[in-house]
């Protein structure tokens, strides 16, 4: 699998699946979840009210429909909240496990990450560079390319670094 990084917008994103950064409720929130939620329209929350009525666990992912992004589909993954206490490090490498699985059961061959729990909810995002290259590098995939989505220039860089220091 390839793995690529980008500077950019998430939503703009022209693969088969874009990956959100999810809450446990599984309605839409802040951040790369608020984001995803308003360019994808309503369609996106109509399929996570059907197709998960009670959320989704922390560490786990589902998918939806991508509703008006240029994806087909959402991934969504639930991180770890570290500012809510939860510092298990293996929650945050099943997000990008869980959410390869679930893109290998689409048929999804190129997939757009967000550095999951980096944003609101608090970890590190040195780590949660690594936690994704890890999984990325150690993946039984039909997955194509793995792209991480930076959302500024720091972002980019800190990803870059990582990824060529192999």
């Amino acid at each position: 699998m390839r793995i690529a990084v980008v500077q950019g917008d998430i939503t703009e994103q022209d693969v088969d699946a874009v990956v959100n950064a999810a809450n446990n409720g599984m309605r839409g929130g802040g951040g790369v979840d608020g984001a995803i939620h308003r360019a994808g329209g309503p369609a996106v929350l109509e399929d996570c009210i059907r197709r998960f009525p009670d959320g989704l666990a922390t560490g786990d992912a589902g998918w939806t429909t991508a509703g008006d992004l240029p994806a087909r589909w959402v991934i969504h993954v639930v991180g770890p909240n570290r500012h809510a206490g939860q510092t298990d490090r293996s929650l945050l490498t099943s997000c990008y496990a869980r959410a390869l699985e679930v893109a290998d059961e689409l048929g999804a061959r190129t997939v757009a990450f967000p550095l999951v729990s980096a944003g609101v909810y608090g970890w590190p995002k040195d780590d949660a560079v690594a936690c994704a290259l890890e999984v990325f590098r150690a993946a039984d995939t039909r997955v194509e390319e793995a792209r991480i989505v930076a959302y500024d220039r720091a972002t980019l860089d800190l990803v870059s670094a990582q990824l060529s220091a192999g």
